[in-house]
């Protein structure tokens, strides 16, 4: 539209300097512009009518894997001789083979497909819209228009999954599971000895315990197992997260929460996570394959977060986890955590901390040093002592170097069963 409001003035300041010159030659020349110009208008495209579907091979995905974007536009209008077309990607998506970009001639009642291929690190990617403009032969004549083509693509963190995450919480569920819930009835481990009840297998009779006695019989009882409340909390405070150029310390955490929300939903338990950074993503707790996705696409929104009001884990309210549960915390830790972690562990929640080893983690981006060797040590004996603080207030803590895949560096640790007081 630009151009033939130009070539109009262009064409009106001619035809007015030969009429006021009296100079034919300058309305001569006027008269190829005006008939270029009044053909492009003639020949420009009426109101656009296209349709445009997109589709993506796959709308959940993890980082670095390439997915492919199908764009088909048909024209229910008339004749466009140029049509651009360009897909308004997200950011932080890479294109890696062919062009969100096109330009194409596109006759009435006919389509147009084609394809590229993005890849992208975690995260959450709307696709919103596409625009279009339409240009006659001449380029004279321009429509644009953006056209509303809605698709999402979640890209999930990678994970290697936990084969067993063994926990102790004081209270368990009602339904059946893997945790044992410090009632006597039907299970694996020993619990107790009961006189004999009418229905109780030959098999569970004490024969031992039963020969001391001449009138009754007496059973063995085996504790039950259960399923139980986990609550995952997941630390997203950029004062307890480290970064260097494009690592960071956090994407690791969110890669442990994964693993682990996948191990306790498998294993029948209800699982809750929160997001802990500048604000509180609480999502709710339930179960199953509906849960896994819920905690999935709050893990793909995970974002690092800077804010004065949720700078300490003083807002970890006990009121979002059921009592006496169990919280798994995944953080590097600070100093100020100390006490919040306390006060959840005397309300009588069993509190497990798994730590991104921090000073691993920097150690390895810096040069070798005596000031960089001293500055380790004197910050590896600062969170050995915080360390030990929270073990001795019965909060486990397991200490995990990220350069070591979980599973191989802490999966063992978890399966094993700790004496919970």
């Amino acid at each position: 539209m630009y151009r033939s409001i130009l070539l109009a003035a262009f064409v009106y300041g001619l035809l007015l300097t030969g009429l006021i010159a009296l100079r034919g030659e300058f309305i001569a020349l006027a008269i190829p512009f005006m008939l270029y110009l009044l053909y492009g208008f003639w020949s420009a495209p009426e109101e656009m009518d296209l349709r445009i579907e997109r589709s993506l091979s796959n709308d959940r995905t993890t980082p670095d894997s390439e997915i492919v974007v199908t764009i088909t536009v048909t024209n229910h209008g008339s004749d466009i001789e140029e049509l651009f077309l360009n897909d308004n990607i997200p950011p932080n998506l890479t294109v890696r083979i062919g062009s969100p970009r096109h330009l194409f001639r596109l006759p009435k009642g006919s389509s147009h497909t084609f394809t590229y291929t993005v890849t992208g690190p975690r995260g959450s990617y709307p696709f919103e819209t596409i625009s279009v403009a339409a240009v006659d032969l001449f380029g004279v004549n321009r429509h644009e228009q953006f056209i509303r083509a809605k698709d999402r693509l979640f890209i999930f963190p990678e994970f290697r999954r936990l084969k067993h995450v063994s926990i102790r919480p004081r209270r368990t569920r009602v339904y059946a599971g893997s945790i044992p819930a410090r009632v006597g009835g039907s299970g694996t481990e020993f619990f107790g000895v009961r006189e004999y009840q009418f229905g109780d297998s030959p098999r569970t009779i004490n024969w031992r315990v039963s020969a001391r006695h001449d009138e009754n019989l007496y059973s063995n009882e085996y504790q039950q197992e259960r399923v139980a409340d986990v609550g995952l909390v997941l630390d997203a405070r950029t004062r307890a997260n480290l970064l260097h150029h494009n690592q960071s310390i956090f994407e690791s955490s969110v890669t442990a929460i994964a693993a682990l929300s996948d191990a306790f939903l498998n294993q029948g338990n209800r699982v809750g996570l929160l997001v802990y950074g500048n604000y509180l993503g609480w999502t709710l707790p339930g179960y199953g394959k509906i849960q896994r996705e819920r905690i999935m696409q709050a893990l793909a929104h995970a974002e690092i977060g800077v804010s004065s009001v949720f700078a300490g884990l003083e807002h970890l309210s006990p009121r979002m986890f059921p009592p006496e549960s169990q919280i798994v915390l995944v953080s590097s830790l600070v100093n100020d955590d100390l006490n919040v972690l306390v006060q959840l562990r005397g309300r009588g929640y069993q509190v497990l901390v798994i730590s991104p080893d921090p000073v691993k983690f920097e150690l390895g981006f810096l040069p070798p040093s005596s000031q960089v060797n001293l500055a380790a040590r004197v910050i590896r004996m600062e969170r050995d002592l915080l360390i030990h603080r929270l073990e001795r207030a019965g909060i486990h803590v397991i200490e995990w170097d990220v350069s070591i895949p979980l599973d191989q560096a802490v999966g063992p640790v978890l399966m094993r069963q700790r004496r919970v007081l």
